[in-house]
């Protein structure tokens, strides 16, 4: 296989920081996949879609655009059918072909960006649902060992935003499949109060995975910039999740301070809100920036380069930890 050099990454990362790889390959099988490591396996980076990483620098290896397409029902029972996705398929057109199929469990995750392949390893969640809900098992090639492993459901070791993918086995293994287990009647979910208003909004009476799907959609795009006009990679950080003892602590003095209970001992807080408490929300440097309808958001209005971005994040992280003595983290991968 030719690999490309210098290739320009900024039409693969949704920030849109123009930077370059030393090398890039598409891959679309593990046949091609293999190809492309035999003529390099130094430095390997695996590109989705791209959607939950920020570059701060050139990147001295080889980038692989993971490709591999397909979706088809491998099995089903009375209650379940199992769904198997190549990694490549982007993650919206794999949720608008479970509802078109009648397929319940994955419409709260719509419009999400991203590929296939990516939504376990992020364990990525919307609206009261996450991938381990629906989650059967995936198929990943081992870089080392040149060899295929299957992972079930409980070797993934799902956490909020986590996987072992983004810790134990970080840039050991590449994502060729994954496979889903859907409900043929739903269960729906629509704990989140924004759902319940958009639906009744959209004036809807008879509940359906679609209406819940559309319902999530208006409200994304209401929300969140599109990362082909504004550069941006969705949610910047992890809602923190403190004891609910600190949360208590914390509205007594800031009495409007949003969280949801996790269990006994825990509740999630929401960062946004935080981070709009210490006046982000809108705030901008050079085109660097923090949206203005969800301080989430951080952005690239046009030529900030990674390091912009980061250094804004770690302002946003010290002056919340100075406000609330809250530590947030980021969702998004720094390379």
């Amino acid at each position: 296989m030719m690999l490309q050099q210098h290739f320009s990454l900024k039409k693969y990362n949704s920030f849109g920081i123009d930077v370059t790889a030393k090398y890039f390959a598409a891959f679309d099988s593990v046949t091609t996949l293999q190809a492309a490591l035999e003529a390099y396996s130094n430095n390997i980076l695996v590109l989705g879609g791209g959607s939950n990483i920020l570059f701060t620098q050139h990147f001295d290896g080889l980038v692989l655009k993971n490709e591999i397409a397909g979706i088809e029902r491998v099995k089903e029972d009375d209650d379940f059918v199992w769904v198997k996705a190549g990694a490549g398929v982007s993650w919206h057109a794999f949720v608008l072909y479970c509802i078109a199929h009648g397929l319940a469990g994955v419409e709260n995750l719509s419009l999400i960006p991203g590929s296939v392949g990516a939504s376990p390893m992020q364990n990525i969640g919307a609206y009261g649902v996450e991938i381990k809900d629906v989650f059967e098992s995936l198929e990943a090639y081992h870089l080392h060992d040149k060899t295929m492993v299957t992972f079930n459901n409980a070797a993934c070791a799902f956490g909020y935003r986590e996987s072992v993918f983004k810790n134990k086995y970080k840039h050991q293994f590449v994502i060729t499949t994954v496979t889903y287990r859907l409900r043929k009647q739903p269960i729906f979910n629509t704990s989140y109060g924004a759902i319940e208003t958009a639906l009744q909004t959209m004036g809807v009476t008879t509940l359906s995975i679609k209406a819940i799907s559309d319902a999530v959609i208006g409200i994304r795009k209401s929300k969140l910039p599109d990362p082909q006009v504004i550069g941006n990679a969705g949610s910047f950080f992890k809602n923190p999740t403190v004891p609910t003892a600190q949360f208590e602590s914390l509205k007594t003095t800031f009495p409007a301070i949003v969280g949801y209970k996790v269990d006994d001992q825990q509740t999630k807080l929401a960062a946004g809100w935080l981070i709009e408490q210490c006046g982000f929300k809108g705030y901008r440097e050079g085109d660097a920036g923090c949206h203005a309808q969800q301080a989430l958001v951080l952005v690239n209005y046009g030529h900030a380069d990674g390091n912009a971005i980061l250094q804004l994040s770690e302002k946003i992280i010290e002056s919340v930890a100075q406000k609330f003595g809250v530590m947030l983290q980021r969702e998004v991968n720094i390379v």
